[in-house]
C-alpha cells in the first residue's frame, strides 16, 4: 500500500492530528463488535442490557453480562492498530485519540490524550456513595452492592439513553476543532454525536482519512479511504510517515 503524493504533502506539514476509532480497531484483539453479523448485539438484546432501567430492573444480570465483557477485555491485548497511534503520536505536535469503545485498550496501547467518549470498562462506582471501584473485582458472591453504603455498583459507560461525559465531549469537540488531519477508523460512522465530528473536522479546513474494512456512510465524504485491516492500514501509514522529512514535535 502506498499513501496518494497529496496526503504525503498533507500529513508532512499537519501539526494536529486526531484519531476517532470504533469497535472495528478493537475486533482484531478478540473483542466482538456490536454490529454486524457476528456482533454481541446480534445474539442480545441491547434493551435488556444496556439501559438504566434495565440495570434497576435486574441488576444481578446486567451486572453478570458486563463481568462477562470485563474479563474479555482483561484476556485481550492492544494490537499493532493500537500501538500505530501511540507511534504516530510521536510526529505531530498534538494527536488525540477520540474513541467509542470502552475496552481501554488505547491507554493501555501507551496513547497519552484519549477521549472515552463511552466511558470505561475498567471502571465503576456506587450509585449511592460515588465510591470508585476502579480496577477492582467485585464480590462474585455478593449482589454487586457496594462495601461501603450497600448501593448499586454500574459500570462507568454510557448506556442507551444516557448523555456522554461532559468532559471527554470536550476534549473531543477541541481536538476536533483545530485538527488538520483525522483518521477515522474502524467505526460504522452512524453513532452520534461521535459521526458528527468528522464533519467538524471539515467544516474547519482539515482533511479526514478513512480506514475501514467496508463501505461505510462517512466513505463517499472522506477526503481519503483505505479499506483494509485497522492494523495494516495504520501499521503502513504510520511507517511511512516515519519516513517523510520535516516531522518533529516541537516544529513551529
Amino acid at each position: 500500500m502506498s499513501i496518494p503524493e497529496e496526503l504525503q504533502k498533507i500529513l508532512r506539514s499537519a501539526r494536529d492530528v486526531v484519531a476517532l476509532t470504533g469497535a472495528g480497531i478493537s475486533a482484531e484483539s478478540g473483542i466482538p463488535t456490536f454490529r454486524g453479523n457476528d456482533g454481541l448485539w446480534s445474539k442480545l438484546n441491547p434493551e435488556e442490557l444496556a439501559n438504566f432501567d434495565a440495570f434497576l430492573r435486574n441488576p444481578e444480570l446486567v451486572s453478570e453480562w458486563y463481568e462477562h465483557r470485563r474479563q474479555i477485555t482483561r484476556e485481550s491485548k492492544p494490537n499493532p492498530a493500537h500501538y500505530a497511534l501511540v507511534e504516530m503520536e510521536k510526529s505531530f505536535r498534538s494527536f488525540t485519540v477520540i474513541t467509542q469503545n470502552i475496552d481501554n485498550l488505547h491507554k493501555r496501547a501507551g496513547s497519552k490524550t484519549v477521549a472515552e467518549l463511552h466511558g470505561n470498562i475498567e471502571r465503576n462506582y456506587c450509585l449511592g456513595c460515588g465510591k470508585r471501584y476502579d480496577g477492582e473485582e467485585f464480590d462474585r458472591n455478593g449482589s454487586f452492592r457496594c462495601s461501603e453504603c450497600g448501593g448499586l455498583i454500574r459500570p462507568d459507560i454510557v448506556w442507551f439513553g444516557e448523555m456522554l461525559p461532559e468532559d471527554e465531549w470536550a476534549l473531543a469537540e477541541e481536538a476536533a476543532q483545530r485538527a488538520d488531519v483525522m483518521f477515522v477508523v474502524g467505526t460504522s460512522s452512524v453513532v452520534y454525536p461521535a459521526a458528527e465530528l468528522p464533519m467538524t473536522v471539515r467544516r474547519n479546513g482539515g482533511k479526514i482519512v478513512e480506514v475501514n474494512i467496508e463501505e461505510t456512510p462517512l466513505s463517499d465524504s472522506a477526503d481519503f479511504s483505505f479499506k483494509g485491516s485497522a492494523s495494516m492500514v495504520l501499521s503502513e501509514i504510520t511507517d511511512e510517515i516515519k519516513e517523510l522529512r520535516g516531522f518533529a514535535k516541537d516544529t513551529e
